[in-house]
């Protein structure tokens, strides 16, 4: 539609024709959408057809913002660093005394997870909640262990709310049913789906509600960003709400390092009614692994996310830099539940939208118009970003977090995971295994027990390896196997700063 407008104004329809002539076009598009989405709907019945309702009349909100973006959705030379006291040092926070009954802070508290991802990426099927990482423990195990302990330790009533997808919903609510017994209540609500739209008719590519068959890649979830309108249109925002909880801390659930801290919820519940605190983001100072990560900028004298994907391309390596951006979003979010309720309620939720192209299998082109719960961070008053320890971002993406989480490197308690005090230094090791470790199963072959890397900086694994029992890997290792050859590390080795290649000779790095 952008192009066709550029291409008729070159072909002589006045610039003061212009502008009406694109606001035709965009009604144009919005009412054609409208009547497929009706069309999609009248294939709908009962349940189905009053939650595709709901979904819908969200998607129609989020197309028509879409339609109306005109150019990037920053203006560069506007982009200021944050004021001082905007970004709290976590230490800050930490030197308050904590109350002498921690229990009333932490009933007003719920933890939310975001569920909505697939175990894809790392080779699994199933919800990525349900993939073991510790000791046989899944993310979702580890998760209510850790409130569990909380309840039981504080003796308090801090639920667990599960935001899942369609993707996941089945499968977890059927794992449920083994904490039937746990000291923790689980809610669960489901983001909306919202229909993929053809990236030349801008129209959705799907035929009907159904999502089987032709329709099985038809929809998506749409991005995290979606919490606030889910949360509220399944009714359980409310039911906190009247049940007296405040706040929800909002993360991850393949983040091990997010888990409740005691410091900076005080730190959101002692504040003065006048200075309320509506959002907290935990952020952390940027390594070379996280120069993509969304930082916090003053913009137009708020507080705002800036994600790479709205930097223009001329300021790309700016944001990357380390010297100009120094933090990185962590997704470890607290946010207030009445501040939530009335954002909604006054459709003042303001998110930059993500335009998200994909191909589907038969090779159409497709987008999918997502938000990110972070960028809301500008709608709420007082907001606050904190300087967290590195410690609270440990995200699990990829076979190679995985080993890092499963090693002595960290030591399991309550839950919780914790780098171990035998570790000289606080870093993590960086680790890259090749794409012979990329799916859980064949990695799991490849190891027969999990490596001591208590002294490990740095492990590159390249091609056909394997790693027999307690092999001890310190300082800079890296193991490479030719194409066709085979490497087999032998049970008891220690490697300290080798070079291991494709004929076993293993040489001093």
């Amino acid at each position: 539609f952008i192009c066709l407008s550029k291409g008729l104004s070159n072909r002589g329809v006045p610039n003061g024709g212009m502008a009406q002539f694109q606001e035709e076009m965009r009604q144009q598009l919005e009412t054609s959408m409208h009547a497929e989405l009706d069309k999609l709907l009248d294939t709908a019945t009962g349940v189905d057809k009053e939650v595709s309702k709901k979904d819908f009349d969200g998607f129609k909100k989020l197309f028509h913002r879409f339609l109306q973006v005109k150019g990037p959705s920053v203006d560069w030379p506007k982009i200021h660093r944050p004021p001082e006291d905007s970004i709290q040092p976590y230490d800050k926070i930490a030197a308050l005394p904590l109350p002498d009954s921690l229990a009333d802070s932490l009933n007003k508290l719920v933890v939310v997870k975001l569920n909505g991802g697939l175990g894809t990426s790392m080779g699994c099927k199933g919800p990525k909640s349900l993939i073991s990482v510790r000791n046989e423990n899944t993310f979702l195990d580890l998760t209510v262990q850790q409130i569990e302990h909380l309840n039981k330790k504080y003796n308090t009533d801090v639920p667990l709310v599960l935001m899942n997808s369609f993707n996941t919903d089945e499968d977890t609510k059927k794992i449920l049913q083994k904490y039937t017994h746990h000291r923790v209540k689980i809610h669960t609500f489901n983001q909306s789906r919202y229909p993929r739209i053809n990236k030349e008719s801008l129209l959705p590519v799907a035929t009907d509600i159904g999502m089987t068959g032709e329709n099985a890649d038809v929809w998506y979830p749409p991005g995290h960003g979606d919490i606030y309108a889910s949360f509220y249109n399944s009714g359980l925002l409310d039911q906190l709400i009247t049940e007296g909880k405040e706040y929800i801390f909002v993360s991850n659930i393949d983040n091990l390092g997010a888990t409740v801290d005691l410091n900076i919820l005080h730190h959101l519940v002692s504040q003065p009614n006048g200075k309320r605190c509506e959002f907290i983001m935990e952020v952390t100072d940027k390594t070379r692994a996280d120069v993509k990560g969304g930082t916090l900028i003053q913009y137009d004298n708020k507080l705002r996310l800036l994600e790479i994907a709205q930097v223009p391309k001329a300021h790309v390596d700016e944001f990357k830099s380390v010297t100009k951006f120094k933090i990185f979003n962590t997704n470890n979010l607290w946010i207030s539940l009445g501040a939530i309720k009335r954002l909604q309620e006054q459709n003042a939720m303001d998110m930059e939208i993500i335009v998200n192209p994909k191909t589907l299998d038969g090779g159409q082109n497709v987008i999918q118009l997502e938000t990110a719960v972070g960028a809301a961070i500008k709608s709420f008053d007082n907001a606050l970003g904190i300087n967290v320890p590195r410690s609270r971002f440990l995200p699990v993406k990829t076979v190679s977090d995985l080993l890092l989480v499963m090693s002595n490197l960290y030591s399991l308690e309550a839950g919780s995971l914790t780098m171990s005090q035998k570790r000289e230094f606080p870093t993590t090791p960086h680790v890259k295994l090749g794409s012979s470790f990329t799916k859980v199963q064949e990695y799991q072959t490849r190891f027969e027990s999990i490596p001591d890397m208590l002294e490990l900086d740095h492990l590159t694994v390249s091609g056909d390896v394997t790693f027999g029992k307690q092999v001890s890997l310190k300082g800079t290792v890296i193991i490479i196997a030719n194409h066709g050859d085979r490497i087999d590390i032998p049970a008891g080795t220690i490697l300290e700063n080798k070079i291991v290649s494709g004929n076993l000779r293993i040489l001093d790095h």
